[in-house]
């Protein structure tokens, strides 16, 4: 049997796209045996869902600024890298698929060492230091954002877009009913991603009041800020009719996100590259506020990227008022043309068949170098 390594999380971004890959993976008449490796299984019910054995390995986080948390990372890395290699050559996997993220530099530097070929994904714009420092390695690069190509080899990098789960893609009759939603207003779904944003949360909260007349909102906040916004939009429209309107979660099952994103007419969204396919899959319009330049350079370049196809609009952190956000949804939701337009762009930017190119390179690579007959 053939057996497959998957490194690379951290974030729902690098973690997600592996197992996607891997329900393709699992739906072939040779299954591979899979294992994920990282200091924690990010997910645990998904892996075990898919058969995927979690192998612990330890590593440090790559940071930009100082911090004396890097001088012990530094320590955790190499021991990382020595765990790493022990695992690896027990488990001798034929490939090892890598999503990048500061989880997966010991196992790439330990497969490198033991000569076990390496395949990569970047889902963003401008790449991560973790796939930049394997790009010599791997033996095949796949990309999401054209723009990432002039960073690895044009003879092994091929523009393939980014795996989704199959419950993402998830089609529903009424997905309104299922959430249990009126169809009377324009439905705006609100993400920060799965641990929120404080400043889109808190814009939000400062616009109720220009926002609810005309709009419903879904507002998606991370678990850790659930109880503290609850709060404060009960006192906003406590005795008010407009909070009818308002609907607020901490989390979302994929489920609820493939509903939301299907029913919504627009949604407003930091600039994480699986988020953005995500809405570009389901033909959405959006306005995007990505984390500053200074916290993350590749989400100001994934929105801008996106946005230069025409599937939305970006707003600058530092630019953020009720005003301008009002401003920006009444321009693409009360013109019909400008919905449509920008709709039929987010569906253009979409690249189909991600998991299934990346499935069938790694049975190639797999095949070819590795010990599977």
């Amino acid at each position: 049997m053939m057996v497959i390594g998957l490194v690379g999380g951290g974030t729902a971004g690098h973690f997600y796209p592996l197992i996607s890959v891997s329900e393709h993976l699992n739906s072939i008449q040779n299954k591979p045996e899979l294992y994920y490796f990282g200091p924690s299984p990010y997910d645990k019910n998904a892996l075990e869902e898919l058969g995927i054995k979690y192998v612990f390995c330890p590593a440090g986080k790559l940071r930009r600024y100082f911090s004396i948390q890097n001088f012990f990372d530094f320590f955790k890395n190499i021991f990382g890298v020595l765990v790493a290699i022990w695992k690896l050559y027990i488990i001798y996997p034929d490939v090892i698929f890598s999503k990048g993220g500061y989880t997966s530099v010991p196992v790439l530097l330990a497969a490198r060492f033991l000569r076990i070929p390496v395949v990569i994904h970047e889902s963003d714009a401008f790449p991560g230091r973790a796939n930049l420092l394997s790009r010599n390695q791997a033996q095949y690069v796949g990309i999401a954002y054209k723009e990432a190509a002039k960073y690895f080899s044009e003879k092994k990098t091929a523009l393939v877009g980014i795996p989704l789960r199959k419950e993402i893609k998830e089609k529903f009759d009424d997905p309104l009913s299922l959430l249990g939603i009126p169809k009377d207003k324009p439905l705006i779904y609100v993400t920060g991603g799965s641990q929120g944003a404080e400043r889109i949360n808190n814009l939000i909260m400062m616009s109720l009041n220009i926002l609810l007349p005309e709009y419903r909102i879904f507002h998606q906040v991370g678990a850790g800020n659930i109880y503290e916004l609850r709060l404060t939009a009960k006192s906003l429209l406590e005795n008010s009719p407009l909070q009818n309107y308002y609907y607020i979660e901490g989390t979302l099952s994929s489920k609820q996100v493939s509903a939301l994103m299907q029913a919504a007419d627009l949604i407003i969204t930091r600039a994480g590259s699986t988020t953005l396919f995500e809405i570009s899959y389901h033909k959405k319009p959006s306005i995007v506020i990505p984390i500053p330049e200074d916290i993350s350079r590749d989400q100001r370049s994934n929105a801008y990227a996106y946005a230069r196809r025409g599937g939305a609009t970006v707003i600058e952190e530092h630019n953020l008022s009720p005003n301008l956000l009002k401003q920006e949804i009444d321009f693409i939701l009360k013109n019909e043309n400008n919905k449509k337009a920008m709709s039929m762009a987010a569906a253009r930017f979409y690249i189909e068949g991600a998991e299934e190119k990346i499935s069938n390179i790694l049975i190639s690579i797999g095949q070819e170098h590795g010990t599977y007959q």
